[in-house]
């Protein structure tokens, strides 16, 4: 599996060399290579069944510090860098309009691509999070060259947050290895050292939040939809489906993993609150809550599906502090379904529906009734929107219910208020869903007259193959969820039995 990292950085260097003057060519190469790391991913995926923990490749990189070059996966790496190769060739294939600079946007899209990759393959936590720092660059310039509204000001946001969380990380981990004694960085030897009690209570929470950060964690989730509004659709695809995942495996394989009594009772309470779990849980919660709520009173189109993301995301991070196998279990599936609905989403808001209307606001939309106009886009849609609220047989139906049932487990409470946030979400979609392709709003005489004269492009086979790639993941996983828990509940298992693996 090492060898969808390889690729993908030597697909960014080729397609940085190709001429400027030849987009299709950027394109197919795009996509040849993102189709190589697809099929690695799956073929290290199946070749993983019953494997546990497989390491690929372990050599001193610093001996003197005792850094390793150290590449392994165990299930959740797997399924998550499955999602990576689905998300990178749906990508391209909703990237394939992007003339400017052709070559460059995909260079740095691979790049992106690459560095996710090994984030969620490395064993060593400095590895980890060299990687972690290589996927943070090329979302800047992929955003303030090729994105929208206010592209500039949401690539520096984002920029800025995912430094500062970077900055955290990196603290916490200095801390860890000179706590460890200084002799290695592999995460499996750091969980072994037996770290001091009170120096995981206060490491735990500065390494957590500066992962959640870059996985929306209310109340530093503002540079998300931001974020996502200003960034081309491939992405904003990206930044939904599997950057934002980063930063929850973050939490999961460093937060939870290097540092699990950093969760235990402080010994008091203090407004109720009792532990570094308990913060975490209502902030997941409130984030479930208030991201639905605020996607509801959007009139931007793209501004509801990226508070939509705000909330889901909350329930990736209420799974992992429920600590107990069914929601970390939920927590793991709720990353793959999240990344392939919410990139289905933004894929058919911001490629889709925008670059043929030239706007997102609802009432500039509801009077071009898409239904009959892009037909496509609209069931398409459809089809998306039931996915992401839950809708049985489909992915999130699975990874939510599991979420709610392992909170239930920890502390009903917070299941009965993240099931606010569900029911809200219904709404959300459906007000979106009547907004924008089947208003009963009558046109006026001169947009009669406009529809009359414009028709809109007609939907690519780009377009087709990627909403197939991702509406087919999303519904073979919500049918057999067996297919990705089978791979799951082991590696989670092993990782709330041991820390850090």
């Amino acid at each position: 599996m090492s060898w969808a990292i390889y690729i993908s950085f030597a697909g960014a260097l080729v397609s940085a060399l190709l001429p400027n003057a030849k987009p299709e060519l950027a394109r197919r190469w795009a996509l040849l290579v993102a189709l190589a790391g697809l099929a690695i991913g799956i073929s290290g995926y199946a070749a993983g069944f019953g494997q546990g923990r497989q390491v690929f490749v372990d050599a001193l990189w610093v001996p003197s510090m005792g850094i390793h070059y150290l590449l392994a996966a165990d299930g959740i790496s797997r399924v998550l860098v499955l999602l990576t190769g689905i998300a990178s060739v749906a990508g391209v294939l909703f990237s394939w309009n992007v003339d400017l600079r052709a070559n460059q946007f995909f260079a740095f899209y691979l790049a992106l691509i690459g560095g996710v990759y090994g984030v969620f393959l490395s064993g060593d936590l400095f590895l980890l999070f060299v990687f972690y720092e290589i996927a943070i660059v090329p979302k800047y310039f992929l955003i303030s060259i090729w994105g929208s509204t206010r592209r500039e000001y949401g690539a520096m946001k984002l920029a800025l947050y995912s430094f500062v969380g970077s900055a955290m990380v990196l603290i916490g981990l200095l801390a860890a290895y000179v706590t460890a004694g200084s002799h290695s960085t592999a995460l499996a030897d750091l969980a072994r050292a037996g770290l001091p009690v009170g120096f995981q209570m206060w490491c735990f929470p500065l390494v957590f939040v500066g992962f959640a950060i870059l996985a929306g964690m209310w109340p530093f989730h503002t540079w998300a939809p931001t974020g996502h509004v200003a960034a081309p659709t491939a992405a904003s695809m990206l930044l939904a489906g599997v950057v934002m995942k980063l930063g929850a495996y973050g939490c999961l394989r460093v937060g939870i993993g290097l540092f699990p009594h950093g969760l235990d009772p402080w010994g008091f309470s203090f407004l109720g609150l009792g532990s570094w779990r308990d913060v975490f849980a209502w902030l997941a919660v409130i984030g479930i809550v208030y991201g639905a709520l605020v996607a509801l009173a959007q009139t931007d189109f793209k501004f509801v599906i990226g508070y939509s993301s705000v909330s889901h995301m909350g329930f990736v991070l209420l799974g992992l502090v429920t600590l107990n196998q069914i929601g970390v279990d939920g927590a793991v599936l709720q990353m793959f379904s999240h990344g392939v609905i919410a990139g289905l989403l933004f894929a058919i808001v911001g490629r889709i529906v925008y670059d043929r209307t030239h706007t997102r606001q609802f009432a500039e939309l509801e009077p071009m009734h898409l239904s009959r106009r892009l037909p496509f886009a609209a069931w398409a849609f459809v089809f998306a929107g039931v996915a992401s609220m839950g809708l049985p047989g489909f992915s999130g139906f699975v990874a939510e219910l599991q979420v709610l049932v392992g909170a239930w487990q920890a502390n009903p409470w917070w299941a009965v208020v993240s099931a606010i946030g569900i029911i809200v979400g219904v709404a959300y979609i459906w007000r979106a869903l009547q907004k924008a392709f089947f208003s009963d709003a009558v046109p006026a005489p001169h947009e009669l007259e406009s529809e009359r004269e414009h028709r809109f492009s007609p939907i690519t086979w780009p377009e087709i193959a990627g909403v197939a790639l991702l509406g087919v993941s999303t519904l073979v996983v919500g049918l057999y969820p067996r297919i990705l828990l089978d791979q799951i509940e082991p590696a989670v298992k092993a990782l709330l039995a041991g820390g850090a693996q």
